[in-house]
């Protein structure tokens, strides 16, 4: 087989030598357009856990690497003048210009042909190629050639940076936080050998054009950047490599293949260097590709699994990376957090790292944030035991008059099963279980004030007294057997009524039987098949806030401890404040303050009606998922008006506005909404959406990115899940009726058997340490 691989970075290097190893008759070459030693940059980063990978598939190479890396198990967030620090982390710093020399000698040894200061313009080239390897960067010409085969997209993040080097030695991977008039900078710093560190600075905009250095050289930008970072450099001076100000280029690719030819690392896709993935994925890119090629040796169907089954693993990758730069991309928003809380949302800000992954690796780290967070709590007047202080999730929350026990909110979950509006046997046990289950706040399903606001025959309603009856008979069960508060979320289905029930067509008209809909604008949901809504006028508006005002006053009879009103997932309320919904030219139309108008005097009559002792919160859709829906400054902007308005808290959800949506799915994905409302806005929030486990609720509380947290489909699965918890956590804190205190002391026990077990599974299942002795870096001084 004759390959060429285009790109002698080392993704095509790795795959290179990798092949050669297997197939010693491959004839194999590497083009590359730059000299052997000619790199830019410093170090690259690689984890305990991808040194395993390497160690894995060529020993060879992974000693070489071993023996020249820096190895460090430390993360510092050095901030505001104190120094918070993290262990038994992994990780090692390694000169770039070492490792691609340890990759092209081990590719010489195997045969690997090299050929260098060979510019490629075209895959032409190679017409004689059994597999093309197309490596040749994050700039890659052969991507843009044929551009209009691999369908690019490039999404050019905002910050700057700039890679510097140091003769700084570093015992740690730092974060240099430094506030200046001019603005916050950053400098992601690690050693990588003997005297050499790398200093990544970062900013944003603003900050780097304050500080002019749009119109500096190379030299004087140095000479600015030592000064600001002085102390952290201690005397040491900052070096260049080519060291330009760029802005990061996020870059998918709709396909990997064309004919024989494959895209590689930086080339095929991007990941931000703030979780140290570019070099590590390109190289487990040639693992992966290398793998393809030993389940199938003829090239289409092996370019075929590799574009299939590794695509997942990036995506994932990528994902955690836009995740840790967004965080990035707004330091200024934590600045006003203390010290511990603000190191640990740096630990966690990717979502990889959570509450039990920092615990195992470093119980102390963890234990101080552990005593901070109660401390707080405590000193809002409740009383924690700060000997035995529980975990964040079992900490009370206070809203005007109402505490709740714990952090942990049972989601409203639409059960399509009333008959006339009126809650049957069937929400008594389903909301009843779920309170004895433990958690702090349960959430009815969205209730409808009308009976031409239901989204389907099977809605709950609050127009009537029979339905008042029932729902007080389900929450005087609640408080008499459970320490729960009771929510009712009240809401208006406007376009998206009169549809059939959730597990038939969901959003899909009735068959039969259908009742006029209104909306902000008479835009269908489904074009062609949904109905096409009545726009709201005025004396719709007005029947609509009556309709509201006597549902809140039931609510308040029927015992409810909070309200909260829907103005989410395109339903009558949604679709005013949405671009998308919302084409009116009168006073209800236009800015987001005409838009939020109508749901305004919705919220402003309910919180008359509503004892002012008892809290209020609104569901959002904190954007649209589309193209020309609600806008950041929107949010900001309708958050604060409900926060004017008298609002407590904000439930933050997204989409569900238009059926042609697209969310960016993945573990508490909806989480970066509730922190930006609830650091930039200063109001309470609560995050729901692919939270599963207590670990990431303790993760999101202690990050300061919510102050609830609500899960939906696992209380559908486990009622219990509060209680299961508290066993977990040994939280003995927790109520569980006396009927099942039996059960909690075995659950207890079990627990704690179980949690032993697995904690000792998980150290044995770590990555082996990769620290090195025989002349090699462990540590700098």
């Amino acid at each position: 087989m004759k390959v060429s691989v285009i790109g002698g970075g080392p993704g095509g290097l790795y795959f290179a030598l990798l092949a050669k190893k297997a197939w010693p008759r491959w004839e194999i070459t590497v083009y590359e357009r730059n000299r052997p030693d000619d790199t830019f940059g410093f170090g690259v980063v690689f984890s305990d856990q991808t040194l395993d990978a390497f160690k894995a598939y060529d020993p060879v190479t992974y000693e070489r690497i071993r023996r020249r890396f820096a190895y460090w198990g430390d993360v510092d967030v050095v901030y505001k003048g104190q120094v918070m620090r993290s262990g038994g982390n992994g990780f090692c710093g390694c000169s770039r210009v070492a490792l691609l020399n340890i990759l092209q000698d081990r590719g010489r040894e195997l045969g690997v042909h090299m050929r260098f200061q060979r510019e490629v313009d075209g895959l032409e080239e190679f017409a004689d190629s059994d597999l093309i390897v197309v490596a040749d960067g994050i700039n890659s010409k052969i991507r843009e050639k044929y551009k209009e085969h691999f369908q690019p997209s490039l999404d050019l993040r905002p910050n700057k940076f700039t890679w510097l080097g140091s003769t700084r030695p570093l015992d740690a991977f730092k974060y240099f936080f430094r506030e200046t008039p001019q603005g916050v900078l950053l400098a992601h710093c690690y050693q990588y050998e003997a005297d050499r560190s790398t200093w990544v600075i970062e900013m944003d905009e603003a900050t780097w054009r304050n500080f002019k250095f749009d119109q500096m050289g190379e030299q004087e930008m140095i000479l600015t950047l030592e000064k600001i970072f002085s102390e952290e450099l201690d005397g040491h001076p900052l070096i260049a490599n080519r060291s330009l100000w760029r802005n990061f280029p996020n870059i998918t690719n709709k396909t990997w293949v064309r004919g024989n030819a494959v895209l590689v690392g930086d080339a095929k896709a991007t990941a931000h260097f703030s979780i140290g993935s570019g070099t590590k994925l390109a190289m487990e890119d040639a693992i992966a590709l290398f793998e393809a090629f030993k389940k199938h040796p003829e090239a289409k169907k092996a370019l075929t699994l590799y574009d299939t089954a590794r695509r997942e693993e990036v995506e994932k990758t990528q994902h955690a990376a836009n995740v840790s730069l967004a965080w990035f991309e707004h330091m200024k928003r934590y600045w006003g957090m203390e010290p511990v809380q603000f190191a640990f949302g740096v630990m966690s800000r990717s979502k990889q790292i959570t509450w039990e992954n920092l615990e195992l690796r470093d119980p102390r780290f963890i234990k101080e944030i552990h005593q901070w967070f109660a401390q707080k709590v405590k000193a809002q007047g409740f009383a924690i035991d700060l000997d035995n202080p529980p975990v964040p999730m079992f900490t009370p929350f206070r809203l005007r008059d109402l505490v709740i026990e714990n952090r942990v909110v049972v989601s409203p979950m639409d059960q399509y099963s009333a008959v006339d509006g009126v809650p049957g046997d069937w929400h008594f046990v389903h909301l009843g279980s779920r309170a004895i289950g433990g958690a702090g706040l349960v959430y009815v399903e969205m209730t409808c004030p009308s009976p031409e606001a239901r989204i389907s025959p099977g809605d709950t309603g609050l127009w009537n007294e029979a339905q008042r009856d029932a729902f007080k008979r389900i929450v005087d069960f609640c408080h008499a057997n459970s320490r729960a508060k009771l929510c009712m979320q009240l809401g208006h289905s406007g376009r998206k009524g009169s549809t059939q029930l959730g597990w038939e067509r969901m959003d899909h008209p009735l068959e039969s039987g259908n009742w006029p809909v209104v909306s902000a604008s008479p835009i269908p949901y489904y074009d062609g098949v949904s109905q096409i809504p009545v726009e709201l006028d005025r004396a719709g508006m007005e029947k609509v806030i009556k309709d509201f005002e006597r549902s809140t006053r039931y609510a308040d009879q029927a015992g409810f401890d909070m309200l909260e009103l829907h103005m989410a997932h395109g339903y009558l309320l949604a679709s005013f404040i949405s671009p998308l919904t919302n084409h009116r030219t009168d006073s209800f139309g236009g800015s987001i303050e005409n838009r939020m108008r109508f749901p305004l005097e919705v919220f402003r009559a309910c919180r008359k009606a509503w004892p002012e002792k008892k809290p209020m919160s609104v569901r959002i859709s904190a954007t649209d998922w589309a193209p020309g829906g609600l806008t950041g400054e929107d949010l900001m902007a309708l958050t604060r008006m409900l926060k004017e308005a008298g609002c407590d808290l904000i439930d933050c959800s997204t989409g569900q506005t238009v059926p042609h949506q697209k969310p960016v799915y993945g573990r508490m994905y909806q989480a970066p909404f509730s922190d930006w409302v609830r650091n930039e806005v200063g109001i309470a929030t609560m995050t729901v959406g692919a939270v599963t486990t207590p670990d990431q609720v303790n993760t999101l509380l202690a990050s300061g990115k919510a102050d609830l947290v609500a899960l939906a489909r696992p209380h559908l699965a486990n009622p219990h899940f509060t209680l299961q918890a508290s066993a977990w956590y040994q939280h003995m804190g927790q109520y569980w009726p006396p009927q099942y205190l039996t059960g909690r002391d075995q659950a207890f026990r079990n627990a704690a058997r179980e949690r032993a077990e697995q904690t000792d599974l998980r150290l044995k299942a770590r990555p082996a340490s990769h620290e090195v002795q025989d002349g090699a870096v462990k540590k700098a001084a």
